[in-house]
């Protein structure tokens, strides 16, 4: 049964002893990213199709918050057994991890995206700055209350149309990485914010990566395919999502510039579009030992095919990442090699 094989495993790794699970699992589980989710679902097909006993991975979008706290709250069959993840795992998530005996996780970057804004193809918005994404959702810019109605408000070169932005929840990655590519480089660059930084590191945050409440920015769920029927149904609304849905709706929306850089593949590989961002899997070892279609899964995510140029996942809006990046995790996908939790800031 799953429960006996992963006990086995985690004694073996010297870990706690575990709690006992009612019901054996040997379909694989993930949780986690909505944008890695479209992804994990084509790799989990293909593998299925290969390996027909192991069965096809139920893969959930949780958002990337909400999956790491599903993933790190045990060992056993009840547990997910990979997190997707938009960003790095957190430092407060690994330590969550080992508070619940999961101590031993491959940390695999599986290729790049970008967080894009976009709209209906017909949209006023060609261009903004990270100072303009900055004030238009921020929800106390520079400390002060955000009043800014229109996008002329927020720069009086924009247009005097309302500010309608849907975008991802907190439980998201897309979220977290919104504020840390886009709201906190221009918000830091504030000498009075910068000083906040060293005096009080929270309220900084708070500031400069706090959304606005006001109904100027919507939250659209963890189903970014909505985000789109939004913004290609509302005249001037603009949307915040991965880079894929952008690639997978050119008759509907536009990508818009940001400081002056378009979101294409070539930018964001490059890292020129300041939205580029790494996207991950994270796997559960004891897990992995207890059910041998993980393996089959990662190696699937590992191929050649899947990561190179002209694989399957990059004609699904994947960006690949660069070929020392690609080898580097395509050893841990093979070795899964556990990672090193200090190495986590």
């Amino acid at each position: 049964m799953f429960n006996r094989r992963i006990a086995m495993a985690a004694l073996l790794a010297g870990s706690i002893a575990l709690p006992t699970v009612a019901d054996a699992r040997t379909q694989i589980r993930a949780v986690g990213s909505s944008t890695v989710y479209p992804f994990a679902k084509v790799v989990a097909e293909r593998m299925a199709r290969a390996n027909p006993k192991a069965g096809t991975p139920i893969i959930e979008s949780t958002g990337t918050g909400a999956g790491m706290k599903l993933f790190c709250a045990g060992i056993g069959a009840r547990f997910p057994d990979i997190a997707n993840a938009s960003r790095r795992i957190k430092a407060s998530e690994t330590k969550l991890c080992a508070q619940n005996g999961v101590t031993q996780i491959t940390e695999i970057q599986i290729g790049m995206d970008g967080i894009a804004l976009g709209m209906a193809k017909n949209g006023p918005l060609a261009n903004l700055t990270q100072r303009d994404v900055y004030m238009a959702v921020a929800k106390t810019p520079f400390g002060k209350p955000n009043r800014a109605k229109t996008w002329k408000d927020v720069n009086g070169k924009l247009p005097a149309i309302p500010i309608r932005i849907y975008g991802p929840p907190p439980t998201s990655g897309t979220r977290d990485a919104l504020g840390e590519l886009l709201m906190t480089p221009p918000c830091e660059a504030n000498p009075t914010m910068a000083a906040l930084k060293k005096s009080d590191e929270n309220k900084f945050k708070a500031i400069c990566t706090g959304v606005r409440e006001d109904g100027a920015f919507i939250q659209a769920g963890e189903n970014d395919n909505l985000i789109v029927q939004k913004i290609a149904a509302t005249p001037g609304a603009v949307g915040i999502f991965g880079y894929s849905y952008l690639e997978e709706n050119p008759d509907k929306l536009k990508g818009i510039a940001i400081n002056g850089v378009k979101p294409t593949y070539d930018s964001i590989a490059s890292y020129k579009y300041p939205g580029a961002r790494p996207l991950y899997i994270y796997v559960k070892n004891a897990h992995a030992r207890a059910i041998p279609g993980i393996r089959a899964y990662v190696a699937e995510f590992a191929k050649e095919s899947t990561w190179g140029k002209g694989g399957y996942l990059v004609q699904r809006g994947m960006i690949a990442a660069p070929d020392p990046v690609r080898v580097r995790n395509a050893q841990a996908a093979r070795s899964l090699a556990p990672m090193n939790f200090a190495s986590v800031k």
